[in-house]
Parts: C-alpha cells; sequence; structure tokens
C-alpha cells in the first residue's frame, strides 16, 4: 500500500517544475495508483492544499496571448511553434488533472472518478513527451519559443468551484483540442513529419476520451443536484468562460465525447450560422 494519499502524489506532480521530470512523476504516481487497484488495495484519496499555480520551468517565457509570435504552418520554424504550442498545451493539462484530483478531494465521488483523472493525467504526460521528442528531432525543444501565459487561467478562476472546472476544461478547452487537431496533423503529412504525425494522432485519438471524463462527471453532478446539465453548462461557462466558443466544432468527435450540439452551439461567436 502506498504511503501516500492520491491527493498527495497529485501536489508532488504540481510542485514538480521541469517538464520531463513532472511527467516521469505523474506517471510513476499512475503506476503505482493502478497497480494497487488491480491489487485490490486501496490507495487513500486523502486531503491537500494544492499550490493556486503549479511549479514552472524558467523556459518558455510566458506572454500574454496577444504577445505570442504568430505561427506560419508552411515552414520548419512554423511547424516547431506548433509542437511548442502543443507542448505547452499537455504540460498545462497534466497539471490540471492532477489538480482537479486534490483541489475538489472533499467532495465526495465514486473511485471511478480519480481512476479517470489519473489515467488523464498519464496520458497527457505520455503526450507531453512524445511532442517534446518531435522538437527534439527537428533540432529544438520546449522552452525554446515563448508561451501562452493564460493556459492556467481557466484553473484560477474555477479553483472553487467543482462543476465550472468540469465545463471549462474538459468540455471546453479541451473539446477545443478536438476540433483543430484535425488540422494540425494534415499540416504535418504535408511535410512529411511522419514522427509528429503519429505523435498527433495518439492524442487525438485519447483526448476523446478527457472530454468524455468531463461530460461524464459533469452530468453526474448535475444528476446529484438534480439540475439541467445543458442549462448549468450555458451558465458556468458564460460566467467563467473568456469570450463566445469558436467554430468550426468537429460535432462527430465532440458527440464521441458526450457533448451534443445544443450544448455549444448557442455559445458559439456565429450561432446562426452552421457548416
Amino acid at each position: 500500500m502506498s504511503a501516500k494519499t492520491l491527493s498527495e502524489m497529485a501536489v508532488d506532480v504540481l510542485g514538480t517544475a521541469d517538464g520531463r521530470a513532472k511527467t516521469a512523476l505523474s506517471r510513476a504516481h499512475a503506476a503505482t495508483w493502478f497497480a494497487a487497484r488491480k491489487a485490490g488495495e486501496e490507495i487513500a484519496i486523502g486531503r491537500t492544499s494544492p499550490p493556486l499555480r503549479p511549479a514552472r520551468p524558467d523556459k518558455p517565457e510566458l506572454l500574454d496571448p496577444r504577445d505570442v509570435p504568430r505561427r506560419r504552418p508552411g515552414s520548419e520554424k512554423g511547424r516547431i511553434a506548433i509542437l511548442h504550442a502543443v507542448a505547452h498545451i499537455e504540460l498545462n493539462a497534466v497539471d490540471l488533472h492532477w489538480d482537479i484530483i486534490a483541489r475538489f478531494a472533499d467532495v465526495k465521488m465514486p473511485i471511478g472518478y480519480f481512476d479517470d483523472w489519473v489515467k488523464a493525467a498519464d496520458e497527457e504526460s505520455k503526450h507531453f513527451n512524445l511532442i517534446c521528442d518531435c522538437l527534439e528531432a527537428l533540432g529544438s525543444h520546449y522552452g525554446a519559443l515563448p508561451a501562452h501565459a493564460g493556459m492556467w487561467r481557466a484553473a484560477e478562476d474555477t479553483a472553487e468551484d467543482f462543476m465550472g472546472r468540469l465545463a471549462v476544461v474538459p468540455m471546453v478547452l479541451e473539446a477545443r483540442g478536438l476540433d483543430v487537431t484535425p488540422g494540425m496533423i494534415e499540416i504535418f503529412e504535408r511535410a512529411g513529419d511522419e514522427k509528429s504525425v503519429a505523435a498527433m494522432k495518439v492524442i487525438y485519438a485519447e483526448e476523446v476520451g478527457h472530454v468524455a471524463y468531463g461530460s461524464k462527471w459533469f452530468h453526474f453532478l448535475c444528476g446529484r443536484h438534480d439540475i439541467d446539465p445543458k442549462d448549468a453548462f450555458h451558465d458556468l461557462v458564460q460566467r467563467y468562460f473568456h469570450g463566445p466558443l469558436k467554430p468550426p466544432f468537429n460535432e462527430e468527435k465532440r458527440a464521441e465525447a458526450g457533448l451534443p450540439p445544443d450544448f455549444y452551439w448557442p455559445l458559439a461567436a456565429t450561432s446562426s450560422v452552421r457548416d
């Protein structure tokens, strides 16, 4: 039986700055959790005080979203910039998934809830390393370029709202990944970068599950509190997400993840126009 609670494991990851070290620890803790589950042993969930912001390496430099240089995907530099942005997103996702475990540990949830988010954190850790390997194959590395400073904003905004966190992070931000990843895969296919294509395809397949976890547990809490999921989702996204949702939407993959169109189209920038 692990000497650490799951919440303590989460805080370990959140407090580790280096990306490769953070994801190695994340994967080790996930392996410990699932080994115990398979053996029928119990690791306590526990309660801790996670940091408001996770530890981060000195690089990349974090800039206001308006100041991050635009990416021109036709060049190798542009493709490196895309990979760097994806690596940054994946590293934040690792922390987001461990944070949701520790921050809301006072809410009684089924054990499957913890299984899902530990699995998601483990997969995001794998994604970060896959993309870092792609960057290094192109002669770059994570930290070589500036990155988006606003990635953690949704976590801070929803630090005291469990349903708000589920609505905004997996059901909006990760769902956006389902919309844009096919286009990124095409860019790397055109460039003949098979390594990056393979990494992106792994991410695309597994992110559907992460959005689905968000939808599943959001609906679970709505059922517990006897509230309408669609109305609650609209209210929380309008409260915590800054700006409208941007079409086009990947309706097929969103549906696969348990997100029907009447959840997101009413929140879209051009809700009257559907392709």
